[in-house]
């Protein structure tokens, strides 16, 4: 390599020797194609040649371990590093900045996530905010049923969902794909209310509270079941093993939840049964 190198910068083969110990694949043209997709802009020697600093060599080992450890695209490992060098832009002089990405400070008269209370209804601008969402993100989940205002809010249940979306795009998953899960979710919600109508139909004075507790006890079942059914799928396809949390539906669970919902009474049984027979 010509020319001389330049105090505190290292060459593209320093840079790999740096590296392979703890990523073995990499290589002068997984280095380049970063530069090309421009996630890395190292500096260039008089000569021409790529010299690299030490936060290029750490920037480059944030890339590659998000791509071994968390299999992210390379579109959400670019929008990360960005928010790490906006942290740091917005950090003051003389202090280091920050090690990961951070929240955006909420403007005058908005929530962060952490001023929302239990059960507070959501504007838009607190959602997107608390739920990490950009705009473009929230109008597509709208668009596929996924988040529904009443009026000018969100329900608390809103950010959860928001949430679970934000986590599931460093997959590669769209809003697009999670429509089915909408849709099955919407299938169980109306069996669940099918099982509880001869409840509600009471006139007692405890029917309301016992169909909610019914459909409580019967929406638990029903995700477990969902639970168990995937994990079992994606066992026979060599994928997972035991994703379930201990205590789950394991050796008898299934058997147990059934038996502790027909403690409801005889209308509480005649439900379970019912939801036992649609579930089969």
């Amino acid at each position: 390599m010509s020319g001389q190198p330049q105090h505190g910068l290292f060459g593209i083969s320093e840079v790999l020797a740096q590296l392979r110990a703890d990523f073995p694949d990499v290589s002068v043209s997984k280095i380049r194609f970063l530069e090309t997709e421009g996630l890395l802009t190292p500096a260039r020697s008089p000569s021409g040649y790529r010299r690299f600093s030490a936060a290029d060599v750490d920037r480059l080992r944030y890339i590659l371990a998000a791509q071994r450890d968390q299999y992210l695209p390379l579109r959400v490992i670019r929008d990360r590093l960005a928010r790490l060098e906006a942290a740091a832009a917005e950090s003051m002089p003389g202090q280091p900045a920050a090690a990961g990405p951070r929240s955006p400070r909420p403007r005058a008269g908005q929530s962060s996530g952490a001023d929302l209370q239990p059960g507070q209804p959501l504007s838009r601008r607190e959602l997107v905010e608390a739920a990490g969402l950009t705009d473009a993100l929230l109008t597509e989940l709208e668009t596929f049923g996924l988040l529904r205002r009443i009026g000018r809010h969100y329900a608390p249940d809103a950010l959860r969902v928001a949430r679970t979306a934000v986590a599931l795009t460093a997959y590669g998953v769209e809003a697009r794909h999670l429509r089915a899960v909408r849709a099955a979710a919407e299938r169980e919600t109306t069996m669940i209310e099918s099982l509880v109508a001869p409840i509600l139909r009471q006139r007692g004075a405890g029917a309301r509270e016992l169909a909610a507790r019914t459909a409580g006890e019967l929406a638990e079942l029903v995700l477990g079941l969902h639970a168990a059914l995937v994990e079992g799928a994606l066992a026979e396809a060599g994928l997972v093993e035991g994703i379930l949390p201990q205590g789950g539906l394991g050796q008898g669970g299934l058997h147990d939840g059934l038996a502790g919902a027909s403690r409801l009474g005889p209308v509480g049984t005649d439900q379970t049964a019912g939801a036992a027979g649609a579930s089969a």
